[in-house]
């Protein structure tokens, strides 16, 4: 069994290196210049230890030289505003391709339910007793790795994202050529069986394979559909996001798109190895 990492927070030089040319210059005031801002590599391991952890940022310790929660949440904030987690998600992908290790023979869809309380973006669950929450979408390839995600409330139906998400999929590059954004198939469990929808589908040009609503357990979809639940799983790995508790959405969409990068960052450094 694989030994893991006692500190998954801390960025390696790989990893730092395909983020730190993403993020966008500072610049630095002349007149009133302040005090020097706090490295950026220490922040983001700060923002991955929240998101590792689970702790509220006001919690974050001092002692790890990771700066204040507050400076972490904000340069999160910048930086996804900027662009920056889905400028990465998208270069991960790309070399992943490159690698041979993305396969878009078919994607898998799956809608699972974290929980939330007054947030924006959230619902009464149906399957949760009514209470609010959350839902996020997740799209992978056919080895689990996430090519998109989406969040929404908790009373939305599955089959309402399976069209946002497939245009979600960002053009992915790595080999010559047009950059490949459509999987050949689409995999879905009977929560998005609607004719409406796979007609969308076929207009894509993507080959629609959903499980019929009142038909018999033992399609075959499972063989093949448990690799978004692993993806899901990984996902979920990440304490921060296994109950929304974020208040503004777009944080809690940036830690989802973090999420995703560093589930590629894995599968590329275990293809480089």
């Amino acid at each position: 069994m694989r030994k893991r990492d006692p500190q998954p927070w801390v960025v390696d030089d790989g990893l730092w290196e395909r983020v730190e040319a993403l993020l966008p210059v500072r610049q630095r005031r002349h007149r009133y210049p302040g005090r020097k801002a706090l490295d950026d590599r220490k922040v983001l391991c700060g923002i991955l230890f929240v998101l590792y952890t689970g702790i509220r940022w006001e919690w974050l310790p001092a002692e790890l030289g990771f700066g204040s929660g507050m400076t972490c949440w904000r340069r999160l904030r910048d930086w996804n505003n900027a662009g920056v987690w889905q400028r990465l998600h998208e270069v991960l992908l790309a070399e992943l391709r490159a690698a041979d290790r993305l396969d878009l023979s078919r994607a898998v869809i799956d809608s699972p339910h974290p929980g939330a309380q007054g947030r924006p973006k959230t619902g009464r669950s149906p399957v949760d007793r009514g209470r609010p929450g959350s839902k996020h979408h997740v799209i992978c390839d056919a080895s689990g790795i996430p090519l998109a995600v989406t969040l929404t409330g908790g009373n939305r139906n599955d089959i309402t994202q399976l069209m946002p998400l497939l245009m979600a999929i960002p053009p992915i590059r790595g080999k010559r050529g047009r950059p490949r954004q459509r999987p050949a198939q689409i995999l879905a469990d009977r929560g998005y069986d609607h004719d409406c929808y796979r007609r969308q589908v076929w207009a894509r040009g993507i080959k629609p394979v959903i499980a019929r609503r009142g038909m018999e357990h033992g399609s075959g979809l499972g063989t093949k559909r448990w690799v978004v639940e692993q993806a899901i799983a990984l996902l979920h790995g990440f304490r921060r996001l296994r109950i929304r508790w974020e208040i503004r959405d777009d944080i809690h969409e940036a830690l989802m798109r973090i999420g995703c990068a560093l589930i590629c960052w894995r599968r590329l450094r275990t293809a480089l190895r």
